[in-house]
């Protein structure tokens, strides 16, 4: 079961100051068969992550356009849409990751609710309107 989610260990990994702006994130998609929840500590390597072929490779794609804001007592951190090109995905979520560390640390699980796929087309993850109440990464 996939559950979106901000990770815990993000929460507390935050205060102590280990993420960093400068860090390459990364988005890795997974199939229905993943377990991915708040207890998520680390990319969880290719254990029911779409499998390398057909326009994906395992550990995901890098995330472009970070960009950190605040929406009146909200942080925001954003990310620009990210898209397999000539893809044949289908994908039930996704995580987010900070590739930059050793030990892979998850940020954030993303659920699409039911499986999308692309056959030999375009497979985007597009986030939500930045905003206090719909950006998903968001700390009050």
């Amino acid at each position: 079961m996939i559950t979106q989610c901000l990770v815990n260990s993000f929460k507390t990994e935050i205060i102590q100051g280990i993420h960093l702006a400068a860090h390459d994130y990364y988005i890795a998609l997974y199939t229905s068969a993943a377990t991915l929840d708040k207890t998520t500590t680390t990319y969880t390597g290719v254990l029911n992550e779409v499998a390398n072929g057909n326009g994906y490779l395992t550990t995901g794609k890098i995330l472009t356009g970070y960009s950190v804001t605040l929406d009146g007592d909200t942080a925001i951190l954003d990310f620009s849409p990210v898209t397999w090109a000539a893809s044949t995905i289908t994908a039930r979520g996704a995580l987010i990751y900070n590739h930059s560390l050793a030990g892979k640390n998850a940020v954030c699980v993303l659920s699409f609710g039911s499986d999308y796929s692309s056959t030999n087309g375009d497979f985007t993850v597009t986030f939500p309107v930045s905003g206090a109440a719909t950006s998903l990464i968001r700390i009050v």
